[in-house]
């Protein structure tokens, strides 16, 4: 079975080319089989997104405008590693009742998977959230989750609109094939 594996490459040269709110862009120079090669990236914090799944095997998506490709896209609860300390779990249950105002009993990994990587460090964890309760939020929502929309899809419908490209968020793509696969759709 093939299997990703990790490279250790001696880097001579590391710098932050732009400084951004969220994410950088690092130029750096490192040896490749005997020459130096320079490349820019998006250094990203990395991020948890959830398929969160009901007792009628529906999962929990949100709309929300994503300005780089000017579309409102159907999306799964996702967010930022950007608290100190928070472990990936910790941050999937806060994005979770964040942007739904929905809590869940029971959590495990589901799958994780890197964005774009010829020129992002962006990795995704993607968690499943079962036995869910809408408990609700007093957070103070800010710029395009101001207006999300929140809709129950069952997981087959989900997952056939991701095939035929209707539904083309990475983070929902990938984590509505992968539970609908352990679901055995």
């Amino acid at each position: 079975m093939p299997k990703d594996r990790p490279a250790t490459l001696a880097i001579s040269k590391s710098e932050v080319v732009f400084s951004g709110k969220i994410w950088d862009i690092t130029r750096e120079s490192f040896d490749y089989n005997g020459e130096t090669l320079v490349r820019e990236f998006v250094s990203h914090p990395g991020a948890v997104a959830v398929i969160a799944l009901d007792d009628e095997n529906r999962v929990l998506l949100i709309n929300q405008y994503r300005h780089p490709v000017r579309e409102y896209l159907w999306e799964i609860p996702a967010g930022l590693l950007d608290v100190p300390g928070e472990s990936k779990l910790e941050a999937a249950k806060r994005e979770l009742l964040e942007e739904t105002g929905y809590i869940a009993e029971g959590w495990a990994e589901l799958i994780e998977f890197h964005t774009t990587p010829g020129g992002n460090n962006e990795t995704i964890s993607i968690f499943l959230a079962r036995n869910l309760r809408h408990q609700g939020h007093d957070f103070d929502l800010e710029g395009e989750e101001t207006d999300m929309a929140l809709e129950w899809v069952p997981l087959g419908e989900a997952l056939k609109s991701v095939l035929a490209s209707e539904m083309r968020s990475p983070s929902a793509a990938v984590g509505i094939m992968a539970a609908a696969f352990k679901q055995g759709l």
